[in-house]
């Protein structure tokens, strides 16, 4: 193993939106390439036609290509070791499946859906579930059970049938997985699973060891969902001869929902209202949407290192890394084995943390989606300026137009509440003198207003806490906002006197 080519893949089924869960392993096999020098691998297992949806393989594509997650081989670039999609490799599997018949480690089984479920009724007790094992395999219409000269006639007939393996009893299996170490299974537990479906697709166990093999697939990383399939895959790189090729196994933790155990799903995240997809995805079938990372305002690079810091730990108190440091530092030897509960706000804060160390250029670039509807032109220079008074606030790209609004347009509303609690005859005074003064301003900057607005403070007695807030309120329409100078000088001293004007006209 040491003195080949780390070779990893991601395997996905483009059965619909790509779960954070999934890109996450996505993200794990690609540091751990690029770590060690190696490939990393995009193969679509389409296998199960029934469960198809169009548009999801150019999907989860695009959801890699947004996260920077960019494959060796794929699809769209294909390498040495193609085809990448298993529906156009079908004519390989056929083949090993026969051979295990012949090897005695498999056979044709020709049940029909009516006979498995009698069976399942009739074998199943209080506390067994009835499954196609040792223990029922002898009382069914397979190649165990018929004779040969049946079991010819049936296959030159073209009768339905799939390939089931041939669990052994009581035999114990164990491979050393690699955050988990010595994983031990009895085979009696285990059901003789279809290998090859009668309509000549491989499942998931047959073809998932056939193309690790013919890829060259040194690692293999996927959830502790699949720990249960292991002795199936065990046995199948054993039959068929390939033992010492087969990968070093690392069974991810699952990704928890916040507020309990079990797996995150998406019913999690619209009951808890935050996205569990990487990107948005439209469901073809039924033309349900869901909300994805990306749309709902998170940079790829938060997303990406949120990610990394969800089952793993580099071992030092930092927390933000970039790409080419999660690289550099990562080790599958420091993931978890417990699941890691999912924290939206704690996403939400590296967002934040990414956002502000951001180029304001490109973070207007990123907000124009955003802005669709809310400003007749895009002046992407004035965006950016405003970006760099408010980007601190923000979590979410989407809080870019509840921050900055103000800053292009006249508050929808004000609250006037706030201001009227301490108004006072003397203020309003003071505020149409001050905008007389604005009018007649030749200069009109951040520290030229505030000259004007002390020096105006000064002359009438008042208190500067007492008409700060008021002010604020004037141009922001409530508590918040950046230096409340830098707004008047962003918005120009024409809007600058024309809300104060507005709203001391109501008082």
């Amino acid at each position: 193993m040491e003195n080949r080519k780390v070779r990893v893949r991601f395997a996905p089924s483009p059965t619909g939106g790509l779960h954070l869960g999934g890109v996450r392993t996505v993200l794990y096999n690609y540091l751990f390439a690029r770590h060690h020098g190696g490939d990393f691998v995009l193969r679509i297992e389409d296998t199960d036609q029934s469960r198809f949806v169009p548009g999801a393989e150019e999907y989860i594509m695009q959801c890699l290509d947004w996260c920077g997650l960019h494959p060796d081989e794929s699809p769209v670039k294909p390498g040495a070791y193609g085809p990448y999609r298993q529906s156009e490799r079908k004519a390989l599997y056929r083949q090993y499946a026969e051979q295990l018949v012949a090897q005695g480690n498999a056979y044709y089984a020709f049940d029909t859906p009516q006979e498995l479920e009698q069976m399942r009724e009739k074998h199943k007790t209080e506390h067994h579930q009835a499954q196609y094992d040792s223990r029922t395999r002898g009382f069914m219409r397979n190649s165990l059970t018929l004779e040969a000269t049946e079991v010819t006639s049936l296959l030159q007939a073209g009768t339905p049938h799939v390939i089931r393996i041939k669990m052994p009893e009581h035999e114990s299996l164990v491979f050393t997985d690699m955050i988990r170490g010595e994983v031990h299974f009895d085979t009696s537990v285990v059901d003789d699973k279809v290998l090859l479906k009668a309509d000549g697709m491989p499942t998931y166990h047959l073809a998932v060891v056939v193309d690790d093999y013919l890829m060259e697939i040194t690692h293999a990383f996927r959830g502790e969902e699949w720990l249960p399939s292991a002795p199936v895959h065990l046995l199948l790189w054993q039959y068929l001869g390939w033992s010492g090729k087969m990968p070093q196994w690392a069974h991810l933790p699952l990704i928890l929902k916040p507020d309990g155990n079990g797996k995150l799903s998406k019913r999690d995240g619209d009951r808890l209202g935050f996205p569990v997809f990487a990107m948005d995805w439209t469901d073809p079938r039924t033309q349900e949407q869901t909300v994805g990372f990306k749309e709902r305002g998170f940079l790829p690079e938060a997303f990406v290192n949120m990610l990394a810091m969800l089952g793993w730990n580099s071992g030092m108190e930092q927390e933000l890394f970039s790409m080419d440091e999660l690289i550099q530092h990562f080790s599958i030897g420091r993931v978890h084995k417990g699941g890691a509960k999912f924290d939206y706000e704690k996403a939400k804060w590296f967002n934040n943390q990414y956002i502000q160390k951001t180029d304001n250029d490109v973070l207007a670039g990123l907000v124009l989606p955003f802005l669709e509807g809310k400003l007749e032109e895009a002046d992407l220079p004035r965006i950016a300026a405003a970006m760099g008074m408010v980007k601190d606030r923000m979590h979410l790209l989407t809080e870019f137009w509840p921050q900055a609004a103000y800053l292009f347009e006249a508050p929808a509303e004000t609250d006037i509440a706030s201001v009227q609690a301490k108004w006072k005859p003397e203020h309003k005074v003071f505020f149409e003198a001050f905008a007389s003064r604005i009018d007649a301003a030749s200069e009109w900057t951040e520290e030229s207003a505030e000259q004007l607005f002390n020096e105006l403070v000064t002359a009438s007695g008042l208190k500067k806490g007492e008409v700060m807030l008021p002010l604020r309120i004037m141009l922001v329409g409530g508590k918040f906002g950046p230096a409340v100078f830098a707004i008047a000088a962003f918005i120009g001293k024409e809007e600058t006197a024309a809300r104060i004007r507005s709203v001391i006209s109501g008082l």
